[in-house]
């Protein structure tokens, strides 16, 4: 999936979410995009979710909520915990945007240390002789 026909998707699964979840979804949105600017927006399992060297997370709407999916480490969103790796984030209340943020990179960097090669990795490149060509 392109990142515009990602974007595309993402923005289709928001215009058809319930009213009220619209403004939590779009805020949400714009809060990971702030975060992870180079991941791509895709749309899997049909939710939308961002993917930055492997997944990063997905959100969803319900009902009466916003789902976050794939948290990681969470500081200062216990309250909105449900389940290991899952947030709610309530309609009528605001989004606590600068935690998702932190969430995010954190998630980000995550990525980024297991993309790396370890310690005693081979590296791609031919490895030099030291001898000069002849």
């Amino acid at each position: 999936m392109s990142n515009q026909a990602g974007k595309r998707a993402v923005d289709a699964y928001i215009a058809a979410a319930p009213r009220a979840a619209q403004p939590h979804l779009r805020r949400l949105r714009d809060v990971i995009k702030g975060a992870a600017p180079k991941a791509e927006e895709k749309i899997s399992y049909g939710m939308p979710f961002y993917e930055y060297h492997g997944r990063l997370v997905y959100f969803a709407a319900f009902k009466k909520h916003v789902g976050l999916y794939a948290v990681g480490e969470a500081k200062g969103l216990q309250r909105y915990f449900y389940g290991a790796s899952t947030l709610r984030f309530p309609f009528g209340e605001p989004l606590p945007a600068a935690q998702i943020s932190r969430l995010v990179k954190a998630r980000v960097k995550e990525n980024e240390a297991k993309a790396l090669p370890g310690p005693g990795a081979e590296s791609s490149l031919p490895a030099a002789s030291g001898r000069s060509a002849p």
